[in-house]
């Protein structure tokens, strides 16, 4: 008599296949609108969740295109660090807001006072100094507005069942373009921390 095989576990798709199907479902189905830049895009609204679990040290990098990681890693240092000045990056040789820094972009927008690099309000000063006023990139912000990171860390050690662990970039005044991934919040329960990002536009 042979031995017949173990029942084996249903297998779980790998976490990228829900990018590849969202992706496949704007294309099939998404309405063309012409946008400002010209290209023009596919709207699809309100798509599904995409869910990633960062459990047993995973990261949920995109392998179907190039993706410069240390890109993103030296781009998130530089949101933490309050840093709204895009020659830090580019001098790293990080050239992806070299555009939206530059005195000809700067001018387009109205905002030809500020020095070419200087981005205005964006991701690292709404996490740093949500509320404060802002000057140039040159200046010094600390203990203004609120720390909105620090106070999410603090709630996340020190009072997890808050409902408010909230990290807000949406403040759309003297950016030199408006913010795509807006906001983040997390809920935390015994064992695990859970992260929901939202992004504008989902590029």
């Amino acid at each position: 008599m042979t031995a017949s095989a173990p029942p084996q576990a249903p297998t779980r798709p790998h976490d990228e296949q829900q990018y590849l199907d969202l992706i496949r479902t704007v294309l099939d189905t998404g309405a063309p609108r012409p946008d400002r830049t010209g290209t023009g895009t596919l709207s699809f609204f309100a798509p599904p969740n995409l869910r990633f679990s960062l459990a047993d040290d995973t990261l949920p990098l995109l392998t179907t295109k190039r993706t410069f990681l240390r890109g993103i890693v030296e781009e998130l240092l530089w949101f933490v660090q309050g840093c709204t000045d895009s020659t830090q990056l580019s001098a790293k040789g990080i050239k992806i807001w070299d555009g939206n820094g530059s005195k000809e972009f700067l001018e387009k927008r109205g905002l030809g006072h500020r020095r070419a690099g200087d981005l205005g309000p964006v991701y690292g000063f709404q996490w740093r100094h949500f509320g404060a006023s802002y000057e140039d990139c040159d200046a010094e912000y600390t203990g203004k507005g609120v720390d909105q990171l620090q106070e999410c860390i603090r709630k996340i050690k020190h009072d997890p069942t808050d409902r408010r662990i909230i990290l807000s970039a949406w403040n759309p005044a003297g950016a030199s373009f408006p913010l795509a991934h807006v906001l983040t919040r997390v809920l935390t329960s015994t064992a695990q921390i859970y992260h929901r990002w939202h992004s504008r536009p989902a590029t």
